[in-house]
């Protein structure tokens, strides 16, 4: 077994697809209106399907908003160098909303963004080997 997706409402998908491509940098591979059921998939990611994890957006036509509720925490990036990622996301418009430091009781270097959505992105720093 592997993982396919991780699957997010959203309440504006153009906004939603831009914030995914244009400011984290995935890219979108595949797109589908359901007009009986009244809603919209997208599937973003940085690699193909096939091998990857990928983020399904689902927009159900006429829903602008959805309350994100206390049960869902955070997806995880990894990012080579955290103060660049934080700073070419601000810098395409993108939330910071913690910003780079150690996690509370450890030393592992992350930081947070938000989709317009609200929902969290956690940016982790990878370690060098050795």
């Amino acid at each position: 077994m592997r993982i396919l997706h991780t699957m997010l409402r959203v309440g504006d998908l153009q906004k939603s697809l831009r914030f995914y491509t244009e400011i984290l940098g995935m890219r979108l591979l595949r797109q589908m209106d359901f007009p009986d059921g009244e809603f919209t998939l997208a599937f973003v990611g940085y690699g193909d399907e096939a091998h990857d994890a990928v983020i399904e957006l689902t927009y159900n036509w006429g829903v602008s908003k959805y309350e994100l509720g206390t049960g869902f925490g955070h997806i995880a990036l990894g990012v080579d160098d955290i103060h660049a990622a934080v700073e070419r996301i601000r810098a395409r418009g993108g939330e910071i909303v913690r910003e780079p430091g150690p996690m509370k009781h450890g030393t592992t270097v992350i930081a947070f963004v938000a989709d317009p959505d609200g929902y969290r992105i956690e940016l982790i720093e990878n370690k060098p080997a050795g």
